[in-house]
C-alpha cells in the first residue's frame, strides 16, 4: 500500500498508466472482452487484469489518469448491438465516476461494437476487469498534467 494512491492500481498498471503519453488510448473492458487477442495489438502487448467491478476500476484509474481536454472523444463506451442509445447500468455507474473525478458532467461517445474493438487494437493497453455485466468496455483518452499540478 502507498499513501494517494489507490489500492486496485497495481504495478504493472502503475507503469503502462506513467508511460502512456498524452494522445494516447487506455481501453478498460469487461471479463468477455477478448483482451488477451487485442491487447496483442497494443503498445504495451499484454493485457493487464484489476479483478474489480468496471466503476471501481474506472474511479481507480481516473485518480491518477488526466482525460484529454483537445478532443470530444476522450471518455467512450462501447455500443450495445441494435440498442446504440440505450445505456446500461454499468456505463451509467461508469459515467458518474467520470463525472465525480472531473467536477463536472464529462459524458461518454459512444461507438459501435466493432469500431470499438478497432479502437481498442491501436490503443496504449487494455485493462481487463472483474466486470461480468455486458457492455462493460469503456475507452480513455489520456490528457496533459499541467506544470503546476501536484
Amino acid at each position: 500500500m502507498l499513501k494517494g494512491i489507490h489500492p486496485l492500481l497495481n504495478a504493472d498498471v502503475l507503469q503502462a498508466l506513467r508511460a502512456m503519453g498524452h494522445g494516447d488510448d487506455l481501453i478498460i473492458a469487461d471479463t468477455n472482452f477478448p483482451a488477451a487477442s487485442v491487447a496483442k495489438q497494443t503498445v504495451h502487448g499484454k493485457p493487464l487484469r484489476i479483478d474489480a467491478p468496471a466503476a471501481e476500476v474506472v474511479k481507480a484509474v481516473l485518480s491518477l489518469y488526466p482525460l484529454d481536454t483537445f478532443v470530444e472523444d476522450s471518455a467512450a463506451r462501447m455500443e450495445i448491438v441494435g440498442k446504440p442509445d440505450e445505456i446500461p447500468p454499468v456505463q451509467t455507474e461508469v459515467q458518474k465516476e467520470i463525472d465525480k473525478a472531473e467536477g463536472k458532467a464529462w459524458p461518454m461517445i459512444s461507438v459501435e461494437r466493432y469500431a470499438f474493438y478497432e479502437r481498442a487494437k491501436q490503443a496504449y493497453c487494455v485493462i481487463q476487469t472483474g466486470e461480468r455485466r455486458f457492455y462493460g468496455c469503456f475507452a480513455f483518452r489520456k490528457g496533459v498534467v499541467p506544470p503546476d499540478a501536484e
